[in-house]
This record gives structure tokens, C-alpha cells and sequence, in this order.
């Protein structure tokens, strides 16, 4: 790999309508990544199985996905961006390293057991979920994960694979390696986007203010955030206030240091504070609008940004399940 620009790879789930908890969290420091290295960004439709059901939605989601990942900034110039199933030897590498994955190392997943107390039924897809994301990361020589903390446990466990599949059928390359480390970018934001009720910003709370909906259901939303019972006339902690630590996402220094003033002065109610939010919000998104409106306007472009993704995805994809068919026996 010497020589090579630092491959970057970030997935996406085709849940549904994006919130702004997903844009802060993944998607704007994903994208601001294209500009530091070779980018890979791919819509998890295979993960999805897992919990969506209905084909239609599914379709839908992945293109909305889509849709609004290159509304948002994403340059298919410089970065790729296709389907997790436009390149399904990516399910191939998966098995393989599950030929190796100790049944140990997913017993101790913290998302499965999260899922399991959420509801879901206990599939053998989700209990080996971990092992498709790392052959997710894995099938293009990914050097760099963005993530955020609460997904750091799967990178973990990816390069525990590595270390598993490398000591296994590595002995007869020159360093003894099939894969190299890939390394976690940790990324802060995601722990700073709380919902409408004050908990982390989540689709499945019910607490998502989206970003591409419209004025009304926007005001709406903002407008509904939890407070708490602090009289208008006294003074506010803003380091307590969702109001708050959405502003400081959107605005600029000094609004964030006025408004932090005006809370901890006294004389202004949360519900001034909420307006303020809501047209500041609404405001940051509008070039985004913009752009997703010329993208609707073109039928095609949607389709050939993920088949050019996919084209350049497989050929790298290629090039490693040539290396690791060979290294396993397998050709």
C-alpha cells in the first residue's frame, strides 16, 4: 500500500428520512474527509435486511439516501459512493472471516445485545452483523474508519479478525500479512446531538428533527423541545440545554456566545430561544435544499453516481478476494 493516498471508508444505513443527529454525527465529518484521502462511501442495503422488511421502503431508502448524501456535500468526483450489494463479494469475504471468528468475540457485541433489548428478534444476520462490517471495511484496504463511540467496538473487533485471519493463512506472505490494521477515527460530534427530548438524536426515540423536512414540520418539531420549568425572567443553563447545543451546531461563534449571554442573564423564555434555533437551523440548510432540488431535476444522476461508485468499489474489491481466495485455499 505504500504510496497511496489513505483509503477512507464510511457506511451509511438506508433507514429512512436522514435526521439531523445523522448529518453532525456521520455524514458532514464523512464528507469532509473526501478532501484528506481516497473516500469510499457505501449504503448498507445488505445490514439493513436485518431489521427492514418491506422491498419497496428498502428501494426507496437507498435512493433517498442517496439523494441526500450528495445534497449535502458528498462529491462524487472525489469520493465513491454506490450500494453495499453492487459489490456482494463483499458477503463472500464475510463468510470467510467467519470461518475463523470465534464465537466468543460476537457473544461480547454490545450492539446485538442492545438490539435483543430493543426487540428485535435474535437472527443469525445480527448476531453476525460485526463480521459483514468488517468485511465491509476489509475488502477495499481500508486504512480509516470514522465512527463514532459507540461504534468503535466493531472496528475492534474487526482488527481482531485481522489479527485471527492473518495468523491463520498469513504465514505465507512475506510480513505475514493478508490484511493490514485499519484504524478508528473517532468522531466527538456524535456524542453532541440530542433529540427533541433531550436524549441522543435517534429515528427509532421519535425525537429526529429531519433535514429535509418542510418549513412547518421543521418549526414544529423545534418547537416541541422537552425544557425544563426555569421562569422566563431567570437566569438558564445553557450547558444543560438541547436548545443550546443544537444552536451551537449552526451558528457562529459570537451567536453561540450571545445567546449562552442571554441564558445565563435571565429575561428571555425558551420558546424566543426555540425560534431563534429553528430559523438558524433552517437557514443552514437551505443550500443543501437547493441542491437536492437540482439533483431531483435530473433524472439519471442519481443512478450513474452509484454505478460509477460501484465500478470503482469492484475493482478494488477484485483485487483483494484475488489475494485472500488464493491465501485461503480457495484458487
Amino acid at each position: 500500500m505504500k504510496g497511496k493516498s489513505m483509503r477512507i471508508l464510511s457506511g451509511i444505513q438506508p433507514s429512512g428520512v436522514l435526521h439531523i443527529g445523522n448529518y453532525f454525527g456521520m455524514m458532514r465529518p464523512a464528507i469532509a474527509l473526501q478532501a484528506e484521502g481516497e473516500a469510499f462511501y457505501f449504503i448498507a442495503d445488505y445490514h439493513a435486511l436485518t431489521s427492514v422488511r418491506d422491498p419497496k421502503a428498502l428501494r426507496e431508502n437507498i435512493r433517498r439516501v442517496a439523494l441526500d448524501f450528495l445534497a449535502c456535500g458528498l462529491d462524487p468526483e472525489r469520493a465513491a459512493l454506490f450500494r453495499q450489494s453492487d459489490v456482494p463479494q463483499v458477503t463472500e469475504l464475510a463468510w470467510i472471516l467467519s470461518t475463523i471468528a470465534p464465537m466468543g468475540l460476537l457473544e461480547r457485541s454490545h450492539s446485538y445485545k442492545d438490539k435483543l433489548a430493543r426487540g428485535m428478534p435474535p437472527s443469525v444476520g445480527l448476531f453476525s452483523y460485526p463480521v459483514l462490517m468488517a468485511a465491509d471495511i476489509l475488502i477495499y484496504d481500508s486504512d480509516v474508519v470514522p465512527v463514532g463511540k459507540d461504534q468503535k467496538q466493531h472496528i475492534e473487533i474487526t482488527r481482531d479478525l485481522v489479527v485471527k485471519i492473518n495468523e491463520t493463512f498469513g504465514q505465507s506472505e512475506p510480513d505475514g500479512q493478508i490484511f493490514k490494521l485499519p484504524e478508528p477515527r473517532i468522531q466527538a460530534a456524535t456524542e453532541v446531538v440530542p433529540g427533541i427530548d433531550g436524549q441522543k438524536m435517534s429515528k427509532s426515540y421519535g425525537n429526529n428533527i429531519d433535514i429535509f423536512g418542510d418549513e412547518k414540520e421543521m418549526r414544529k418539531r423545534v418547537m416541541s423541545i422537552v425544557t425544563d420549568s426555569t421562569p422566563v425572567e431567570a437566569p438558564k443553563d445553557a450547558s444543560r440545554s438541547t436548545i443550546f447545543q443544537l444552536y451551537s451546531l449552526v451558528a457562529s461563534k459570537s451567536e453561540i456566545a450571545g445567546m449562552r449571554e442571554r441564558f445565563q442573564k435571565g429575561g428571555t423564555g425558551y420558546g424566543n430561544f426555540k425560534k431563534e434555533l429553528f430559523e438558524k437551523l433552517w437557514e443552514y440548510f437551505t443550500p443543501m435544499r437547493e441542491r437536492r432540488e437540482e439533483i431531483l431535476a435530473d433524472k439519471s444522476y442519481i443512478d450513474n453516481v452509484l454505478a460509477r461508485g460501484a465500478k470503482r468499489a469492484n475493482e478494488i474489491a477484485d483485487q483483494v478476494m484475488t489475494r485472500v481466495r488464493k491465501r485461503v485455499g480457495l484458487r
